[in-house]
């Protein structure tokens, strides 16, 4: 990452931009069918009364070119909640700058800080880039685990 690089926490002024990356990595993983949200949505989740999710922004001369998006999770086996990183993009142009990295970073710091026991994610299995890059950074692959997923409208 170099010095035109910045990493902030987002505020609300930051939703349609947060919108608007959503809606690109939703692209990216060939799921633009799958977003429902819209930005009264995010900004109820992100700075409304029952706030529980926090965002950082990557910006590139004050162009906001990124984000990750994490809540905090608990394992039962640690005793220790966690984070539980849903969204880690970064723009197809600026990929490959450490980018991505500073932002993952950024998270463990804060996990770190706040005595967490672990920091998790879960990535598409097709998407060779990110499994290696998290496999470079020293992740651990948990192959012996199947995500399960019961949507709204089954309940």
């Amino acid at each position: 990452m170099n010095k035109k690089t910045t990493i902030r926490y987002a505020v609300e002024n930051d939703v349609p931009v947060i919108h608007k990356l959503i809606k690109e990595l939703a692209e990216y993983e060939k799921l633009s069918d799958k977003v429902k949200a819209s930005e009264e949505d995010l900004k109820s989740v992100l700075f409304g009364k029952d706030r529980f999710v926090e965002v950082l922004i990557a910006e590139y001369e004050e162009v906001e070119i990124g984000y990750a998006i994490f809540f905090k999770n608990f394992s039962t086996f640690l005793c220790k909640p966690g984070i539980y990183l849903e969204d880690l993009y970064v723009k197809p142009e600026f990929r490959g700058k450490g980018i991505g990295k500073a932002l993952l970073e950024e998270i463990i710091s804060l996990a770190k800080e706040r005595n967490y026991g672990r920091v998790e994610w879960s990535v598409l299995d097709w998407n060779t880039p990110a499994i290696d890059f998290y496999k470079k950074i020293g992740a651990k692959q948990l192959n012996e685990w199947s995500v399960f997923r019961l949507e709204s409208e089954k309940f």
